[in-house]
């Protein structure tokens, strides 16, 4: 039978330690101690909590950068900021995450895409240095690309796409993987501009048009999905297989020759066409104005003779012996020395005498006697 802590000793028993009059003493400075504890410990934590609120009220200062906007979800709903979901660059309060989320948009950068397919084998190295890989006999499959070409030849292409974000939160919120669909757009923008050219017109003869075709593809496709972006300049890199090229080289060789003598050919002919017609113009002119001259000495010489014909007609001697006389002036206009004979008897013979001048001795250059 248990005894009871309130019940006497029995006789006889046992008898258990005697109280000790220094542990209350002891007890009251434990307390103190335990209280001092935790004195501190709330005075920690009390600094804690005031820092983990300083800390969570700076982190809600959200700093957008010039070259971006943003969109704060608050509990994943876009929130309206000055009747705008845009944050413009600059300074702006969101609560912490999970409350709100910033979703930051890079509008001023022009973002790139690459083609994956249609080059060739490279390394990163090679890249670095602008050189090509050495030449193998056949693709390697899973690791050369390539384009089939209308004509059943295979080219090497390779894409770069750059764009700018010109609808962000379409941009944002409609599509997930951006960069992964314009990566397909190029990559089927290449496949069909390659189905439509063959590789000699798409290597050189119509190479700009390829490069638009590829072009014009793509804009379709981007314009019919309304990703929301604007597309830059696109770069196009088009190459034959490294195994034929020297074929190729020759071949765009023979070309370049070919078109140099044509267009060597062509110049010349102009030229010779041009002075050919030069000279059949200066022919032409020189006939007419010959022409014109004589029909207007021809009229002036008709005119003349039909405004003397009636005086002709009225005294026929009369106007031959002027016209006679206005001959010999004309004729002595520049004679130095003038003889008149007066007219002979008819079946008489008469002699004319003149006596010139003797000629003047020529003066020559006396030689100096030796």
């Amino acid at each position: 039978m248990n005894q009871s802590p309130s019940s006497p000793p029995r006789p006889g028993a046992p008898q258990g330690p005697k109280p000790d009059p220094a542990r209350p003493l002891e007890q009251e400075l434990g307390s103190q101690a335990l209280n001092e504890a935790l004195k501190s410990g709330f005075r920690v934590i009390h600094w804690l909590m005031i820092l983990v609120l300083i800390s969570a009220l700076f982190s809600g200062i959200v700093t957008i950068q010039p070259n971006e906007v943003a969109v704060i979800l608050r509990f994943g709903k876009a929130v309206e900021t000055r009747g705008d979901r845009l944050l413009q660059p600059g300074l702006h309060f969101a609560f912490p995450y999970p409350i709100d989320e910033i979703v930051r948009i890079p509008v001023g950068l022009s973002q790139t895409v690459q083609s994956t397919i249609g080059w060739y084998a490279t390394t990163p190295e090679l890249e670095a240095k602008n050189q090509e890989p050495p030449a193998r006999d056949a693709l390697t499959p899973g690791a050369d690309g390539y384009l089939i070409t209308s004509d059943g030849n295979i080219l090497h292409c390779r894409a770069t796409l750059k764009y700018r974000i010109t609808d962000p939160v379409r941009h944002a919120f409609r599509f997930r993987e951006m960069k992964s669909i314009l990566q397909n757009a190029l990559n089927n923008a290449l496949l069909h501009g390659a189905s439509e050219f063959t590789a000699d017109a798409a290597l050189y003869r119509r190479k700009i048009e390829f490069k638009e075709a590829v072009i014009e593809h793509l804009s379709e496709r981007i314009r019919s999905q309304e990703l929301g972006i604007t597309l830059d300049p696109l770069d196009i890199q088009v190459a034959a297989p490294l195994s034929v090229r020297p074929a190729f080289e020759a071949v765009l060789a023979a070309e370049q020759e070919r078109s140099q003598r044509i267009n060597e050919a062509q110049a010349d002919a102009g030229q010779t066409i041009l002075k050919s017609a030069g000279e059949s113009n200066a022919v032409h002119s020189a006939s007419l104005a010959a022409s014109n001259q004589m029909v207007l000495a021809v009229a002036a010489e008709a005119q003349f003779f039909s405004a003397q014909r009636h005086h002709f007609e009225a005294n026929p001697k009369l106007v031959s012996q002027r016209l006679i006389t206005e001959t010999l002036e004309r004729v002595f206009t520049n004679a130095q020395d003038k003889f008149i004979l007066p007219a002979g008897h008819p079946g008489v013979a008469r002699e004319l005498r003149l006596q010139l001048n003797r000629e003047p001795v020529r003066l020559t250059t006396k030689e100096p006697q030796l």
